[in-house]
């Protein structure tokens, strides 16, 4: 009996370890994810000649919030903020909209060529932006669309990731509800805006925040299609605190600071979205 009680001690105690080891492991990895961040934070404070002290300091001697006004003054900030959301929410909702039809289409709709056609739409997947960036700049002007809303948005509207993401997603809601629906006379349009649609909010939000982050933190294309300074997003007014022979490191902080909250904001309100589209879009009826 004294054996058994030592063993199940040995086990109990063997199993505290492991759970005291792997929380530490956990702290560790999250405290290297935050430090970059909080570095950030604590920069975007100090004054520029105490960004470089050695040893470094991590708390700033005086806090410097002023850094945030001048920001906005040494640069039209608000503009570049209104450019950045205005062509992020735009492409977002586009997405959502084009990425949905075509995913009902592969998931619902039976055609010929319906499977080759979505592989070889998936394969686009493969094929490195770099390589299509040259084309789609020439189409872009030949068009007249550069240095303009439409050059930032339209060749964002459609997404081969997205419609594989929803089209996992609807696979998983029973075509039961459809067919009940069709049989009560709803069209195939109706079906997909009353039924498919709430049902696949997390899919959606998981889409809408990937595409959200993917835009707003965009910098090279932007960069390629933008020329006058009233068309520049955020990530290209970031540039102007890099200068050829010094950057105002403590300015350029407080504006990545800044540029930083959008995204936090459509994470926190869609994260129990997110979180749930992510564990479900693998899944197949």
């Amino acid at each position: 009996m004294n054996q058994v009680n030592k063993k199940i001690t040995w086990i109990g105690i063997n199993n505290i370890s492991k759970s005291v080891l792997l929380h530490i492991v956990i702290y560790l990895v999250a405290l290297t994810t935050v430090a970059p961040f909080l570095w950030m934070i604590l920069t975007s404070v100090k004054d520029l000649n105490e960004i470089f002290v050695y040893p470094p300091k991590w708390w700033p001697s005086k806090f410097h919030f002023e850094n945030y006004t001048r920001v906005f003054s040494a640069a039209p900030f608000g503009r570049f903020y209104l450019n950045s959301i205005f062509v992020a929410v735009t492409v977002t909702i586009g997405q959502l909209i084009t990425c949905s039809m075509a995913a009902f289409a592969f998931a619902r709709l039976k055609f010929r060529g319906r499977d080759v056609l979505f592989f070889i739409f998936l394969g686009t997947m493969m094929i490195p932006g770099q390589v299509t960036m040259i084309p789609s700049f020439m189409m872009l002007y030949w068009l007249g669309w550069v240095d303009s809303y439409k050059a930032l948005i339209v060749p964002g509207l459609a997404s081969a990731f997205g419609t594989f993401l929803l089209r996992q997603f609807f696979l998983t809601i029973p075509r039961e509800l459809e067919e009940a629906a069709y049989i009560d006379g709803c069209s195939r349009f109706r079906a997909l805006w009353s039924i498919i649609i709430p049902l696949a909010k997390p899919a959606l939000a998981t889409l809408a925040i990937f595409t959200f982050m993917g835009v707003f933190n965009d910098f090279i294309w932007a960069l390629i299609v933008v020329n006058s300074e009233e068309m520049r997003t955020v990530q290209l007014g970031l540039a102007i605190f890099r200068d050829r022979y010094i950057t105002e490191w403590d300015l350029l902080m407080a504006g990545s600071v800044t540029a930083t909250f959008p995204i936090l904001l459509v994470f926190f309100f869609a994260q129990k979205y997110f979180i749930k589209g992510i564990t479900l879009s693998g899944l197949k009826e």
